[in-house]
């Protein structure tokens, strides 16, 4: 996993452990596609753009190589997607590019796996805030590979997922004046708790 700071790869003992990598199947094998953040034992959010429904997707917890099994890795199928009701994949500038899966079983907390602290409703950061982002993708900005994850901000002293990763210019990834554009989680904490039952207890 590389945390797009700087350009260099974090290290496995450092890598956010909500952090989830989202693959499909094809020809025999399974491919990274997408981040995710597990917020619950049995939930992750991602970007709606990330949905295909003509894919079987897998969901990988604990990743950090994805070229190597280290050891740390829990892998879920996913037995529902929701994707948010009034995203358009004609307008992705329109937003909503918020989806959820709900996995078939429940994730094992534990030292690489841990569930990911979302902001309080209508939680705004100030200008300039200082955040970073993590994924599989390239390094010094986020690129393809990483869309759907998460976009880590430290608040009152713990780091929460304040963004999704949604989408970057046309002209590319880590263009001068072309930001990256996030999803704000705290304009959809109410639809996350309601879809995904997060506001009540997980364990099976």
């Amino acid at each position: 996993m590389q945390r797009v700071v700087g350009g260099t790869e974090a290290p496995a003992r450092v890598s956010p452990p909500p952090q989830v990598s989202l693959q499909y199947y094809s020809g025999g094998g399974w491919y990274h596609t997408c981040g995710g953040s597990l917020i619950q034992r049995n939930w992750v959010m991602t970007a709606a753009h990330c949905v295909n429904n003509n894919l079987n997707y897998r969901v990988v917890a604990g990743e950090h190589n994805l070229n190597a099994n280290e050891g740390s890795e829990q892998i879920f199928s996913v037995s529902k997607i929701i994707v948010h009701p009034y995203w358009n994949s004609n307008n992705v500038a329109a937003g909503y590019d918020i989806a959820l899966f709900r996995l078939n079983g429940y994730a094992s907390l534990n030292g690489a796996v841990q569930l990911a602290v979302l902001p309080q409703e209508g939680t705004i950061l100030p200008n300039n805030y200082p955040c970073y982002i993590t994924g599989w993708g390239l390094t010094r900005s986020e690129c393809r590979g990483d869309s759907g994850g998460p976009l880590h901000c430290a608040v009152n002293g713990q780091y929460q997922v304040h963004g999704v990763t949604s989408f970057v210019s046309s002209q590319g990834c880590n263009v001068l004046r072309k930001p990256t554009v996030f999803t704000r989680v705290s304009a959809y904490v109410s639809w996350i708790n309601s879809d995904s039952g997060r506001s009540h207890q997980d364990s099976p």
